[in-house]
């Protein structure tokens, strides 16, 4: 029997543009030292704003990679 093992981690993106690119960009953090990315899950979305408008968009991501496997 096959049997993985997967740690979880949280990262918080940032992003004058949007939330997409706030993900994307907490990602690809994480790919430049984390091997096996397996799951991305968005937590939870804010933005920062000022004078009323929204200066950086921030995304809160669950990201899972394997650790083990057989």
């Amino acid at each position: 029997m096959s049997e993985s093992v997967y740690k979880i981690i949280e990262m918080v993106g940032s992003s004058p543009v949007s939330w997409e690119e706030a993900t994307q960009n907490a990602v690809k953090s994480a790919g430049m030292s984390i091997r096996d990315l397996r799951i991305a899950e968005v937590v939870t979305l804010d933005m920062m704003v000022d004078e009323d408008k929204p200066v950086a968009y921030r995304a809160r991501v669950k990201l899972s990679f394997k650790i083990l496997s057989d």
